[in-house]
């Protein structure tokens, strides 16, 4: 087992007389990337805000490195900085430049110079490929763009964990591919631990594990592979399941020797490369 950055532990969350989270029991180990998939309203996004406190919990724990973020002693805004979140909406701030955006909560929050700040902030702004846009506001920017800004941000604040809610949600096919890359190149290259929220399989399948959620609970987890295996389940939850992988499923049904739970598309080209030779 590894190191486990946060952990909950009998989340429930109630609205009223709602229950939109039934005893959620999961952990996010360091340097993970854990995708959250789940049809609209299964509690998906009431789940992350519960992470960094933006709803607080009916019952039910969340802990950081093993302490209850919800206790007295906790220092929240510190935490926030550690576990930063980046939404669809992009957060970004419309009166500010790409560089200004990514310097104020430096500033704010961890109490860094302007000049430590922008230097901070170059480097990551850099690191997400928007060094030429340094001086561009956000209507100046693509979708794409403004995502790959907040994610600067956030990343200028240095944290050990990403939170992303749906953060392609309002983008093209190709901002949305910038966006996962950046994430997925932050965990590699800085050991990041990502929580991603998304209703686009194809984004999931190279996490490290994936949770799946419907009606407030988790009903699956396990590795990419082993989840869209299980094409038929996926569909009783209404969820989509990526087209490489039904298709390899299709083959399968009709006889073709494919393996289960086929994820990418050069994958399925060598498996049906390789029963067309055992063929010949």
């Amino acid at each position: 087992m590894g190191e486990k950055v946060i952990e909950l532990v009998h989340l429930q969350k109630q609205f009223g007389d709602h229950t939109v989270l039934r005893d959620i029991h999961l952990s996010v180990e360091k340097g993970e990337v854990l995708s959250i998939i789940g049809a609209s309203g299964s509690g998906k996004s009431t789940m992350l805000r519960c992470i960094n406190l933006l709803e607080t919990p009916t019952s039910g724990q969340v802990l950081y490195h093993g302490q209850d973020i919800t206790a007295r002693e906790m220092n929240l805004s510190q935490y926030r900085a550690k576990v930063g979140m980046v939404f669809q909406s992009f957060n970004l701030f419309n009166n500010m430049t790409a560089l200004q955006n990514c310097v104020t909560g430096q500033m704010s929050v961890l109490r860094r110079s302007r000049a430590e700040a922008e230097k901070i902030a170059m480097e990551y702004l850099g690191r997400v490929g928007m060094t030429p846009y340094i001086h561009a506001r956000p209507a100046q920017l693509s979708g794409g763009q403004k995502q790959r800004v907040a994610i600067a941000g956030v990343m200028a604040m240095e944290p050990k964990c990403i939170v992303l809610d749906e953060p392609t949600a309002m983008l093209d096919p190709n901002g949305r591919k910038e966006v996962i890359r950046t994430a997925h190149e932050l965990n590699r290259k800085k050991g990041v631990t990502i929580i991603l929220i998304t209703h686009y399989m194809e984004e999931v399948v190279d996490a490290d594990k994936v949770i799946v959620m419907d009606q407030g609970k988790v009903v699956m987890q396990g590795t990419p592979r082993e989840v869209f295996s299980q094409v038929g389940k996926l569909k009783e939850y209404r969820l989509d399941v990526p087209q490489v992988t039904i298709l390899a499923d299709l083959l399968r049904q009709s006889g073709i020797d494919v393996p289960v739970g086929v994820l990418h598309r050069q994958e399925l080209v060598d498996a049906i490369l390789r029963v067309a030779q055992i063929g010949e």
